[in-house]
């Protein structure tokens, strides 16, 4: 019977990645119990899983082409459509390019490569958006929490210029979607963390198309430019309790009116 890969490299001895010793080996190590045969059901989706761990922990890095299908199907012991499947799988996420002539490539990793699929997949899947809501009730009364302990007068200067420009825009019928979105910014930015602020940037991302099809109904602009005006209240007092409580307030209010669009 044909063994698991034991202590081989599946890059040519030319391109071996250096790295320091301990690191190789921990590597090596994880990478040993990665390759091996497949005896799960869902194949495809065990041999994706694997190669993704290789790849974010540098041993398959980007600019640097995976081993072949053939290599690939004879150490993970499963047919070479399994690897294609999987590739096709990796390629939809971001994380591998098809490059003619040259090879499977991983790629470097980016927020934008990675939300941009999960912001397809959220336009058509309604029960998605309403767990996408969910996690801004979990995350973002703690940012505003957070904010009011910190902000500055900086802060409330941003987030009462943005309020200005969006009560404009709301004046005139126009759409206040980037205003929307950079008041979750500035809030976050009031944070003083930058974690904080990149989840956020996420958040905000995958949250365009949802906004662009919410501020067109009726009632959602002027609620916005309220619920935006409440918390921006609380963080002038420095009431934090206040501050979660609005913006809680204020992700309900657009929870309702998906579920109930006014008339």
């Amino acid at each position: 019977m044909v063994q698991p890969v034991r202590r081989v490299s599946l890059t040519p001895a030319s391109r071996a990645v250096k790295r320091p010793r301990a690191s190789r080996e921990r590597s090596q190590a994880a990478g040993f119990r990665l390759i091996e045969p497949i005896r799960k059901t869902r194949v495809a989706e065990e041999i994706a899983d694997r190669i993704r761990v290789l790849i974010l922990d540098g041993t398959f890095p980007a600019g640097r082409p995976l081993p072949g299908e053939r290599p690939l199907a004879e150490r993970f012991h499963v047919s070479r459509g399994s690897i294609r499947d999987a590739f096709r799988t990796l390629e939809t996420i971001g994380l591998l390019v098809t490059r003619h002539g040259q090879g499977t490539f991983p790629q470097e990793l980016d927020v934008d490569r990675l939300v941009a699929p999960l912001a397809s997949v959220l336009s058509y899947r309604p029960d998605l958006q309403d767990e996408l809501l969910d996690v801004r009730r979990m995350f973002e009364p703690a940012v505003a929490r957070a904010a009011a302990a910190r902000v500055t007068g900086e802060d409330l200067a941003d987030l009462h210029r943005i309020l200005e420009a969006q009560r404009k825009k709301l004046k005139t019928g126009r759409s206040a979607l980037v205003e929307d979105t950079a008041f979750h910014a500035a809030l976050a930015r009031a944070t003083r963390n930058r974690v904080v602020v990149s989840i956020m940037a996420t958040l905000n991302d995958l949250l365009v198309e949802s906004r662009r099809h919410t501020l067109k109904q009726k009632g959602r602009p002027q609620r916005s430019v309220a619920g935006h005006e409440a918390i921006v209240a609380a963080l002038g007092r420095r009431d934090a309790d206040a501050a979660g409580a609005a913006m809680r307030e204020h992700i309900d209010q657009i929870a309702s009116l998906l579920r109930h669009p006014l008339s």
